[in-house]
């Protein structure tokens, strides 16, 4: 299998995690990969309609792209078992796109800041991007932080590299403020080697 990435992709390190801690990182060839929504550049468009990472290309069957498509085809072929089961897997899958939810609204304030011209910005809309961030961190606080302890799940990952992710583009907001019990989880997630192996620099 062959996984296209950046080093700083926040989706890329949830799948990156995931191959480190279910031991499939020996099975996937690494390719780099880049580009902005104004420029395709290097992403793998011909494997991907939407040009993005990560896409996991196959040697059988169809190329896998949306970093949770990815990663649940990753648990799967793992048997790891990180998407529980019944009920538990429909509150994982919900904390995994609460967190993805932070990485959008995230990476579109950065979108704006870098790719807009600086007379076109909109500084409200990126308000408006911050306060979806807001509100799951205050859900993730008091409402999933219990998913957020014991074996380790695709919530924990997705919410720890989304978490990771604003410490890399948005430190001067100041995440944690209010957040006691979340900062004080990630703190020690932040400590497992899956995760301290994919720090984004840049």
């Amino acid at each position: 299998m062959r996984l296209y990435h950046s080093p700083t992709s926040p989706y890329v390190r949830k799948v990156e995690v995931l191959l480190k801690e279910t031991g499939q990182l020996d099975d996937v060839e690494m390719v780099s990969a880049g580009g902005t929504p104004l420029d395709s550049g290097s992403n793998p468009v011909a494997l991907n309609p939407l040009g993005k990472i990560p896409t996991l290309e196959r040697s059988t069957g169809a190329t896998l792209y949306d970093s949770r498509v990815i990663c649940r085809f990753l648990d799967d072929r793992a048997d790891a078992g990180l998407y529980g089961k019944g009920a538990q897997m429909w509150e994982l899958l919900t904390l995994e796109a609460t967190a993805d939810g932070i990485l959008d609204a995230a990476v579109l304030m950065v979108y704006e800041a870098r790719l807009r011209p600086e007379d076109k910005r909109f500084p409200d809309w990126v308000e408006a991007q911050w306060r979806k961030i807001e509100g799951a961190l205050n859900a993730l606080e008091t409402r999933w932080i219990s998913h957020l302890s014991g074996p380790l799940n695709i919530g924990q990952i997705a919410v720890g590299c989304a978490l990771g992710y604003l410490d890399l583009r948005n430190a001067d907001r100041n995440w944690r403020k209010g957040h006691d019990g979340l900062a004080s989880w990630y703190e020690e997630f932040a400590k497992r080697d899956s995760m301290i192996s994919t720090v984004p620099v840049g």
